[in-house]
């Protein structure tokens, strides 16, 4: 059984949507032309957001609404700035009895290319969804992180990519797209099969960008791994808007 704050020593060739291939971060290929020291900084920041209650997580259609489990009282909803845009807004909001509160709010980035509706390995693109969050783990000791944490220097990005990408995977949460949920983040299992794509994660943002995850800043990743837990059943809602409001 895995513990929380254990220390694995596993391999994550699988990490951020590349299994075969050595390990790739998320916009691991766009080689020094990614700027920024590892935050998202910017537009929304990590700034407050003001309270408002909501009776539905806003601009998320019926049918995405739906698949949203009647038990979970937490959501990060990711709103991509377009289909085929790198840039979006990450917000958290918290149920209180029948409403959502818009808690926190930060810039982000997604799949270089922008989002799908049909992920596969490689295309680059973000897959659009409602995903659980389950399991989490980095590079770094644990912050206080109430979903399972596996620290291990395997999360490390390999020092031959932009020096902008080296912190990566500092801290990461898997978003359970084809993966197997209670397993550290970097298991290479792939239950739809390798060409479906896998290794998707919130990790921490480099300033562009990524494979197929998404990022936020270093302070974003810290207070999500403090405030995401298990016994509210935290999901992750994303997509580009014209689709997660279909």
């Amino acid at each position: 059984m895995r513990k929380n704050g254990a220390i694995r020593t596993v391999l994550v060739a699988a990490a951020c949507g590349l299994l075969a291939a050595p390990l790739s971060a998320c916009g691991g290929a766009d080689r020094g032309g990614a700027k920024g020291d590892g935050g998202s900084g910017g537009k929304a920041g990590h700034a407050r957001a003001r309270s408002v209650d909501l009776k539905r997580v806003p601009d998320v259609g019926d049918r995405l609404q739906a698949r949203i489990p009647s038990n979970s009282r937490q959501v990060v909803a990711v709103y991509g700035d377009g289909k085929d845009s790198a840039d979006s807004t990450v917000v958290l909001y918290t149920k209180s009895g029948s409403t959502w509160d818009k808690t926190r709010s930060w810039a982000g980035h997604n799949g270089k290319k922008g989002w799908t509706t049909d992920h596969h390995e490689g295309d680059n693109r973000s897959p659009v969804g409602v995903f659980t969050l389950s399991d989490a783990g980095g590079v770094l000791a644990d912050p206080g992180a109430r979903l399972p944490y596996t620290r291990s220097s395997s999360f490390q990005a390999p020092r031959s990519w932009a020096k902008s990408h080296w912190h990566d995977f500092d801290y990461v949460i898997a978003i359970d797209y084809n993966r197997v949920k209670g397993t550290v983040p970097n298991d290479p299992t792939r239950p739809e099969g390798q060409s479906k794509g896998g290794g998707i994660w919130l990790h921490m943002d480099h300033g562009s960008g990524t494979s197929a995850c998404v990022s936020l800043s270093k302070s974003a990743m810290a207070y999500l791994l403090r405030t995401l837990d298990p016994d509210q059943h935290p999901v992750v809602v994303m997509g580009d808007k014209a689709d997660l409001n279909a």
